[in-house]
């Protein structure tokens, strides 16, 4: 004889087992992202209340239902089963609850697990009549599910696909608030981008007013000095003498270029814009620039793009940012040596212009500086060639980049809007 517990003894009894209901519906808590354990707490309860062998919590997509929770253990991970000719998938055809004394008996309503007969199926319903899912509950041995047992097994399937619904909702949350911070993070870096913009144009202006105010006066004075030593040129001088006026002429000619060069870096970058087909641009330039003293015994080599690329520049400043990066280059390697230049497409409707020499690599903490204004490696260097060459290639749109090292030597790019045909 089967020995029956004191808990099966009581929720024999109808109003026992709605009191045990109750209580159970009121000491499960879901709380957003727990889904799991409050499932596997109504699978269970389902079990407990009518005294089944086997409860689940499905969720039913395109034809598969997955197990959310289980009553008993049946293994770790995933468990999906396709619906077609299984009991569960009558219940999501029909939307209905569905209750199988024998399933052998009655195969039309779809086959049963290996080992169990009977069936109680409730569908999982949202608040906007969407069947997502079932409660299944399975038994070896043939019975029958009263409407009480039923209601009660209603109950605990509306709590649960209220809990799916709710993480399902949950999770589309998270999901739009990554995509909104991601967004708010990437405006937010614009929005401090152009602010940096915004104040270095106001502090590049500002500089250029006291530069051209400051220009002017130290200009004419320093015109005036100059037309007087050259005047002593003319005069019979001792070789001393003569030694320190070339001196003080050369100081003052190097003045003169630094306070134009300070015009030059701080008045605001007006473009006189037109299309320039950058393989003939360049290929022109190159016939200049092999003629200058740097580029003496240097070898420069263009690998043109393999297609006709047009870009939007103002030619006499893009040709004054090239002159003064090839030059640099032809500077920093011995005579003999080569500077390439090469010329390619990129995916982004982009072009990149590489300058590449192997001389000596340049450190890393100087890199971060050559761009500077009044930074420079050469004794007798402004330390603004870089900088408006910088200055010129943002104006067009652009970016200059400068990388060195031992292996590949020194490469600085420049990379320039094409025009959309």
């Amino acid at each position: 004889m089967t020995k029956i517990s004191e808990n099966e003894i009581l929720l024999q009894q109808p109003w026992q087992r709605e009191l045990r209901a109750i209580k159970l519906l009121s000491n499960l808590n879901y709380r957003t992202g727990e889904l799991s354990k409050y499932l596997h707490n109504i699978a269970c309860g389902v079990s407990e209340l009518i005294g089944v062998d086997w409860s689940v919590v499905t969720l039913c997509q395109e034809g598969f239902e997955r197990v959310l929770a289980s009553s008993i253990y049946i293994g770790e991970g995933e468990h999906v089963y396709s619906l077609h000719g299984q009991l569960t998938g009558t219940v999501i055809a029909s939307g209905c609850s569905l209750a199988v004394e024998n399933a052998n008996e009655h195969p039309e309503y779809g086959e049963a697990p290996e080992g169990y007969c009977s069936y109680l199926g409730i569908p999982l319903r949202t608040a906007q009549g969407e069947v997502i899912g079932t409660i299944c509950s399975f038994h070896r041995q043939p019975r029958r599910f009263n409407k009480a047992e039923i209601q009660i097994v209603e109950l605990f399937a509306e709590r649960a696909a209220t809990a799916i619904d709710h993480y399902h909702l949950y999770q589309q949350q998270c999901k739009f608030n990554l995509v909104l911070e991601a967004e708010v993070q990437k405006r937010t870096a614009e929005l401090r981008a152009a602010q940096v913009k915004l104040v270095e144009q106001e502090r590049l202006a500002a500089i250029g007013e006291f530069a051209a105010t400051i220009v002017h006066e130290i200009r004419n004075p320093l015109t005036t000095m100059l037309m007087g030593l050259r005047y002593f040129q003319k005069t019979i001088l001792s070789v001393a003498a003569q030694e320190r006026l070339l001196l003080a002429l050369d100081e003052g000619s190097r003045l003169q270029r630094l306070l134009s060069e300070i015009l030059l870096y701080a008045k605001p970058q007006v473009l006189k814009l037109c299309e320039l087909d950058i393989n003939e641009f360049l290929h022109e330039l190159l016939i200049q620039v092999r003629e200058m003293p740097e580029a003496s015994e240097r070898q420069i080599k263009l690998m043109p793009a393999s297609s006709n690329v047009k870009v939007l520049a103002d030619r006499d400043k893009l040709k004054q940012v090239f002159i003064n990066i090839i030059s640099n280059a032809c500077e920093a390697i011995s005579a003999g040596d080569v500077v390439e230049l090469k010329v390619h497409l990129l995916s982004t409707n982009k072009i990149n212009i590489n300058i590449h020499n192997q001389g000596e690599p340049i450190p890393a903490e100087v890199i971060s500086n050559l761009t500077q204004p009044f930074f420079s490696t050469k004794p007798n260097g402004t330390g603004l060639g870089l900088a408006i060459t910088k200055r010129i290639v943002n104006a067009h749109g652009g970016e200059l980049s400068i990388d060195s090292d031992t292996t590949t030597g020194t490469v600085v790019r420049v990379e320039l809007p094409v025009v959309v045909q």
